[in-house]
């Protein structure tokens, strides 16, 4: 990722414009993402995918006819955000409602999962099908847990096929659900991946060792082993695979062999060889088999093996005609099937404003001190930015401290970008809105929504600002929850914001004031933080490398007491007038 140097905040909208020049008679560029060319029939279903970038030919490869009509894409391994996930599926829902499906993570389940209540609100029927085949992030028992990996394909085929025939929400819902359950992936790792812009790996595999159990957004395996022949890797990896063979199914399959992002295609194919021959001595018949990459993670090094387990109609979508960027089946006819005009990109015209309210005097000062504190926690989360990916990068794919840093310079822009007559719930509305859409993932979500909800309910307090303080970290703090599903002890942010809440409150309760509280409060945060090295992460995409977390704090949990410290400070230096 180092050999071409490109700027990596516009990496992602360059790549995108570059892939839809180079496919003009397929793709077509949406806010958010892309889409396909040629016009959706009218009362189909549209089927849209998406998740962070760095996975070509995921996501947006595999838009086309017999396909998905659109791919949502956020920034390298981040989820996107929910204005981007509603703009792109406006821009292709045809009458039919919407099929929303993607990887079992925690950013995009947060993300798009708003952004289906935002389309149910607005009258649209909007389902959601979650990928889940990795099976070394989960045992069988907790399936539901697991994330998806280069199963993606299997599934986004299955319901882009589906809705390309003309099945309805129910049908297409259906059969995408059942491709997900005859679906089992597993890989291994040869070495890291590297961000665009960084120096090195976001983790390294040690010299003569293999990481089997790797994850697509640059997380290592949850345990290293010799390397192996690819006769011998093909049994390791085939054999947990066929423990899991669903009921009923076991003659018949898909394999496919998917390409991390260098592994040469030479040796993909002598892998395949190994497995087929493998299966074959299982009495097990290969159909429709694909070797390749199509699920990578920017320039690892690594493999995975995903069996498709097939019946009568999955092998009918599955060899269904398809005309992707990536993917292809058959001869697709397009006579008679209209290009569609290109869609302006901007601001999602379905939002709603908070609409007219009346802006005190208070609320304009707080939002004056608003301002200066997300400029203050921006700079702060700038000089620790490099610490905060390293703490992610032990158990997770290292981003952390860039979505943090992204998002904080959306949302002082944003917030700057108002005038001076602007009330602080506006203005942390504006800025929750940007950060949440520009950083992306997990992080993004949640301090987006709980900012915003910090300043509404501030507002809502009146005059008494001190007393309505505490009511609103509260609010925040139930955002989060009910956005996240933690719960003090997962390793979290909120293992940090927990211990914060309660020495406000009890601080303020016993008359001392709104700078000393919060510089007792952000105390306590800081020693949550700390406190969370020894917890096991329970939520997140720490959860699969739990044991490597143990001993490192929770790099949520730290960034969150980095801008409490930050903010205390702020408050402390400032005036009576401020507070």
């Amino acid at each position: 990722m180092t050999r071409m140097p490109a700027d990596p905040d516009t990496f992602v909208e360059e790549a995108l414009d570059g892939l839809v020049l180079a496919h003009p008679d397929e793709l077509r560029r949406v806010s958010g993402g892309v889409a396909r060319a040629t016009a959706i029939t009218p009362g189909h279903v549209a089927v849209v995918i998406g998740g962070g970038s760095g996975h070509y030919p995921a996501f947006a490869g595999v838009v086309g006819e017999g396909m998905p009509a659109a791919a949502v894409c956020g920034n390298i391994f981040s989820s996107p955000s929910a204005g981007q996930a509603v703009q792109v599926a406006r821009a292709v829902e045809a009458g039919g409602g919407v099929l929303f499906s993607y990887g079992n993570y925690a950013g995009d389940v947060i993300h798009f999962g708003e952004a289906e209540r935002r389309l149910r609100e607005k009258g649209l029927d909007v389902r959601t099908v979650l990928v889940t085949d990795d099976i070394a992030s989960a045992p069988a028992a907790d399936r539901t847990q697991r994330r998806g990996i280069a199963g993606d394909l299997c599934v986004f085929r299955i319901a882009g096929a589906s809705a390309e025939r003309g099945d309805d929400l129910d049908e297409v819902e259906r059969l995408a659900r059942r491709a997900n359950a005859m679906t089992r992936t597993l890989g291994v790792a040869f070495s890291g991946c590297t961000l665009p812009g960084a120096s090195s790996p976001l983790f390294e595999v040690p010299e003569g060792r293999m990481s089997i159990g790797l994850g697509i957004h640059g997380e290592p395996g949850i345990r290293d082993v010799p390397l192996q022949s690819a006769r011998e890797l093909a049994v390791t990896l085939l054999e947990p695979l066929l423990e899991e063979r669903p009921e009923g199914h076991a003659s018949r399959v898909s394999l496919i062999v998917n390409g991390l992002g260098t592994a040469k295609y030479e040796e993909l194919f002598i892998l395949f060889g190994h497995l087929h021959r493998e299966l074959a001595s299982r009495g097990i018949e290969v159909a429709s088999p694909l070797c390749g990459e199509l699920v990578t993670s920017l320039d690892m090094g690594g493999v995975s093996v995903t069996l498709l387990w097939l019946d009568d109609e999955l092998e009918e979508l599955w060899n269904a005609p398809a005309a992707s960027p990536a993917f292809r089946r058959g001869a697709v006819d397009r006579s008679g099937v209209p290009a569609v005009a290109e869609v302006a990109t901007g601001a999602d015209a379905s939002e709603e404003p908070l609409g007219q309210r009346t802006v005190t005097a208070e609320s304009r000062r707080d939002a004056a001190l608003a301002r200066r504190l997300l400029s203050a926690a921006r700079d702060a989360v700038v000089r620790e930015a490099d610490h905060l990916g390293e703490l992610d990068a032990v158990a997770g794919d290292g981003d952390h401290g860039i979505g943090m840093t992204r998002g904080l310079e959306a949302a002082v822009a944003a917030a700057s970008a108002l005038d001076d007559e602007t009330g602080l719930a506006e203005v942390l509305d504006a800025a929750g809105d940007a950060w949440s859409e520009t950083a992306g993932g997990t992080s993004g979500a949640l301090w987006g929504a709980a900012i915003s909800a910090l300043g509404r309910c501030i507002d809502e307090g009146g005059a008494s600002r001190t007393l309505s303080l505490p009511a609103a970290v509260s609010a925040a703090r139930s955002r989060i929850q009910t956005l996240g599903g933690a719960s003090a002890g997962d390793k979290t942010m909120l293992d940090a914001l927990l211990p914060f809440e309660r020495e406000l409150d009890a601080a303020l309760a016993d008359g001392r004031s709104v700078a000393d509280a919060l510089g007792r409060a952000a105390g306590k945060a800081r020693q949550g933080a700390s406190d969370t090295a020894a917890l096991t992460p329970r939520k997140g995409r720490a959860r699969p490398l739990a044991e490597r977390s143990i001993g490192h704090p929770d790099p949520g949990a730290v960034s969150f007491a980095l801008i409490a410290s930050t903010v205390a400070e702020v408050v402390l230096g400032g005036t009576e007038e401020d507070l």
